[in-house]
C-alpha cells in the first residue's frame, strides 16, 4: 500500500454553511491523509451531503477554506476529483457505452481513450455484454455499478462515495469494495459516506462522525472504538443476579442466562462490589464497542 504523505491531502478548516436559519454545516476543520479511506458518518441532515458539494464546488461554504495537495480546491482542475453522488443522475434513454463515453469525454478523455476505458470497466463489472442496453433497462444495482464507474473513469485524486453500496447485492458489494482497495493501493484518497457500519469497519482506518453540522468524533477508528468501549463490559457468572437494579449501574445492558453485557453509568469497582456478594464470577472483562454501537451513542447524547 501506498504511504501516506503529510503533504498531499484534503484539508478542511472551518467549514461553515448556513440555510435560512439552519447551521447546516458549523466550523469544522479536518485532514484526510492520501492514500486513505475515510469515513465521513452523520444521521440524516447531519450535514454530510452539504459539506460534501461544497468539497465539489457544487456549492460555496460561507466561511472557511477546502484545499487538496496545499492547494484551494477552486483553483485546482476539477478533473482530479471523481464524485459518486448519493441521488443517481444517468440519462435514462442512452446506452451504457454511450453515456460512459459522453461522461468521459466531459472529464477530459479523448474518445479512443474514453472508450477503451469505459469497455475496460464493463467488462470488470460484468457488464460488457450489456453495453448496448439504454439505462432504464438495468436494475438500481447495475446503475449503481454505472455511477461508480462513471466516478473513477478519469482516474482522479480525490474519490468521493456517497452511500456506494446502494442497491448492491452481497457479490457485487465485495467486488465495489476490492476495487476500492485497489484504488486505495494506488494512491488515491477516498472519502467514503454511508449510513452501513460494517462497511466502515471493514475499509476505514480514520473516520468522522458529525451531527448537525458538528463534529462529535474525528480519528483512527481503532482509537475511537477502544477509547468509546472503557465502560462496555461483559460478566460471566454462577448464581442469580439482583436484574431490578442494573439500571442503576447500567444505561444500557443485556442479561441472558449467566451473561450480562452492557455500558456501565457508573464506575466498575461499585459495581464489582454491589455484585459480588450475589454471584460467583467466572470472568468479567471490557469489550470493544462496535462502530454502529458507537454511532448510536454519540448521536443520542
Amino acid at each position: 500500500m501506498v504511504t501516506p504523505s503529510i503533504f498531499e491531502m484534503l484539508q478542511i478548516t472551518n467549514l461553515t454553511k448556513h440555510f435560512k436559519k439552519i447551521n447546516a454545516v458549523d466550523n469544522i476543520s479536518l485532514t484526510v491523509k492520501k492514500g486513505d479511506i475515510y469515513g465521513f458518518l452523520g444521521p440524516n441532515g447531519a450535514g454530510k451531503t452539504t459539506s460534501i458539494r461544497m468539497i465539489m464546488g457544487i456549492i460555496k461554504p460561507d466561511n472557511g477554506t477546502i484545499k487538496l495537495n496545499a492547494s484551494d480546491i477552486n483553483t485546482i482542475n476539477r478533473r482530479k476529483l471523481g464524485y459518486l453522488p448519493e441521488d443517481r443522475g444517468l440519462y435514462q434513454k442512452q446506452n451504457l457505452s454511450e453515456i460512459l463515453h459522453y461522461f468521459g469525454c466531459l472529464k477530459g478523455l479523448d474518445k479512443k481513450d474514453s472508450k477503451n476505458r469505459a469497455n475496460l470497466w464493463l467488462e470488470r463489472f460484468n457488464l460488457d455484454d450489456q453495453k448496448k442496453r439504454k439505462v432504464e433497462e438495468l436494475s438500481k444495482g447495475n446503475q449503481q455499478k454505472i455511477q461508480f464507474i462513471i466516478a473513477l473513469l478519469h482516474d482522479p485524486q480525490l474519490i468521493i462515495l456517497d452511500e456506494p453500496f446502494t442497491g448492491l447485492d452481497p457479490v457485487n458489494q465485495i467486488l465495489l469494495k476490492e476495487v476500492i482497495k485497489e484504488k486505495q493501493e494506488e494512491g488515491k484518497t477516498i472519502i467514503f459516506s454511508t449510513h452501513q457500519m460494517e462497511q466502515v469497519e471493514r475499509l476505514c482506518n480514520n473516520i468522522c462522525l458529525i451531527n448537525k453540522g458538528h463534529i462529535l468524533l474525528e480519528g483512527s477508528l481503532s482509537k475511537i472504538r477502544k477509547s468509546h468501549s472503557e465502560d462496555a463490559v461483559v460478566l460471566n457468572f454462577s448464581g442469580k443476579i439482583d436484574s431490578s437494579k442494573l439500571e442503576v449501574f447500567f444505561s444500557d445492558f443485556e442479561l441472558k442466562e449467566n451473561i450480562l453485557s452492557g455500558i456501565l453509568k457508573k464506575k466498575k469497582n461499585e459495581f464489582l462490589e454491589w455484585v459480588i456478594p450475589q454471584v460467583s464470577i467466572e470472568s468479567f472483562k471490557t469489550r470493544i464497542l462496535s462502530l454502529e454501537q458507537i454511532f448510536i451513542r454519540a448521536v443520542g447524547k
